[in-house]
C-alpha cells in the first residue's frame, strides 16, 4: 500500500479545492451514451449527478452541502423532466441545456418567466432523423420488414410465394407535419425518389410545396404522412382519428417526432380495424410501453426510439453542448439557443 504523506493530501486537498471553484453544472437524466461528457470535461465543469448517489435531487442537494444558489447551470436528457418544482429547487439557475431537439421535457413557461436559457441540440440531428423517416417510409410501403419476418419463420422449401402485395414508394404525395429543419430534409430526400410534396406547419414557409392549414385537410390530399413536428400543447394529438381516416385505407403514416403527436389508441384502433394502410414508427405516447397489438402487425415497423443516435451527430452533440455552456460561462451567446416566445 503507498504511504500516505502530507504532500498526498495537500495534493488531494488542491484537487478537490479546484473542483469546487469550476462551474458547477447539474446533471438530470443524461443518456449512458453521453455519459463520456463527465470525465473529459471534469476539468471544465464541476458536473453534480444525483444518479450515482441514489438520492432524489432535494435529498442529493442537501446531502452534499450544494448550495442551490451555487448551481446556475442543468445538463439533461429528455429522460427528466425540468418540471416548475425542479426550477423551483433552484433559486439561481440561468441556463437548461438538453441533449435532444425537442423541449417539451422542459417547462419553457417557467423559464422564460425567470429568465433562463435554454439550448437544445438544434439541427445535428435532423439529417439522421430525416433518414430515418425516409427508412420507416420504404420499409412499411415496400414491406421489407414484413418479407424479412416471413423468409425466417416460414417454410420456403417449394417457393417463395410472400402473401402481401407491397406498394410502390415513387411518385407518392407525401403531406409532411412541421416544415422545420428535419421535415425540410425529409421533403429533400423525398424529391429523390419524385414523391409529390406538400405541408402544414405552424406558419407557411418561403417554398413551392403546397401549405395546407389544416392536418385533415393535408391528409385528403396525400397517400403518406410523416410527422416531425414538435410536441407541444398545440400539437399533442395533432394526428386524431379524424386525420388517419382522412389519409385512407391506403394511407401511411411516419412519426419520427415525438410519441403523443399521434393518438396512439385510436391509431392502433385504425389499424386493426384495416382503417390506414400502415405505419412507421420511431416513437410511442406512452415510451418505454409500446402497444403489444402493434407487435403483431405485418404493415408496422417500430424502431426503438433510435433516429437520431449515430456515432458521427454523438461527436457533434458532445461538441454542441460543451461549447454551450463554455459560452454560457463565458458571457457569449449561446450556440444553439432556444427562442422561449410567450
Amino acid at each position: 500500500m503507498p504511504k500516505i504523506t502530507r504532500l498526498n493530501i495537500s495534493m488531494a486537498e488542491r484537487q478537490n479545492k479546484n473542483v469546487e471553484d469550476l462551474p458547477k453544472v447539474l446533471v438530470l437524466g443524461l443518456h449512458k451514451c453521453y455519459a463520456s461528457i463527465i470525465p473529459h470535461y471534469s476539468h471544465k465543469f464541476h458536473f453534480l449527478d444525483p444518479k450515482l448517489s441514489g438520492l432524489s435531487l432535494h435529498h442529493f442537494i442537501v446531502a452534499h452541502n450544494h448550495q442551490p444558489s451555487s448551481i446556475p447551470a442543468i445538463l439533461c436528457s429528455t429522460t427528466y423532466s425540468i418540471s416548475a418544482d425542479v426550477l423551483r429547487l433552484l433559486p439561481s439557475l440561468r441556463l437548461v441545456v438538453t441533449t435532444s431537439s425537442g423541449t417539451d421535457h422542459i417547462d419553457l413557461n417557467e423559464c422564460r418567466r425567470r429568465g433562463i436559457q435554454v439550448a437544445a441540440a438544434g439541427g445535428v440531428f435532423s439529417e439522421d432523423v430525416a433518414d430515418m423517416a425516409v427508412a420507416l417510409l420504404i420499409d412499411v410501403v415496400r414491406k421489407i420488414s414484413a418479407g424479412d419476418r416471413y423468409l425466417r419463420t416460414q417454410n420456403h422449401s417449394t417457393c417463395l410465394d410472400f402473401p402481401l402485395v407491397d406498394s410502390k414508394l415513387s411518385c407518392k404525395r407525401v403531406g409532411i407535419v412541421g416544415l422545420g429543419s428535419i421535415g425540410m430534409e425529409v421533403a429533400k430526400r423525398l424529391e429523390g425518389f419524385g414523391c409529390i410534396i406538400s405541408y402544414h406547419s405552424k406558419h407557411q414557409k418561403a417554398v413551392s410545396y403546397p401549405f395546407f392549414s389544416n392536418v385533415t385537410e393535408l391528409a385528403t390530399t396525400c397517400n403518406a404522412l410523416v410527422v416531425c413536428c414538435a410536441l407541444n400543447e398545440e400539437t399533442k394529438h395533432i394526428i386524431n382519428k379524424d386525420v388517419i381516416l382522412a389519409l385512407g385505407k391506403e394511407g401511411f403514416i411516419v412519426n419520427v417526432g415525438r410519441g403523443a403527436l399521434i393518438d396512439e389508441k385510436q391509431l392502433v384502433k385504425c389499424l386493426m380495424e384495416g382503417q390506414i394502410g400502415g405505419a412507421g414508427l420511431d416513437v410511442f405516447e406512452n415510451e418505454p410501453r409500446v402497444p403489444e397489438e402493434l407487435l403483431e402487425m405485418n404493415n408496422v415497423v417500430l424502431s426503438a426510439h433510435h433516429a437520431a443516435a449515430t456515432a458521427e451527430s454523438k461527436i457533434l452533440l458532445i461538441e454542441l453542448v460543451i461549447g454551450n455552456l463554455e459560452a454560457f460561462f463565458s458571457n457569449k451567446p449561446l450556440i444553439s439557443p432556444v427562442i422561449l416566445v410567450e
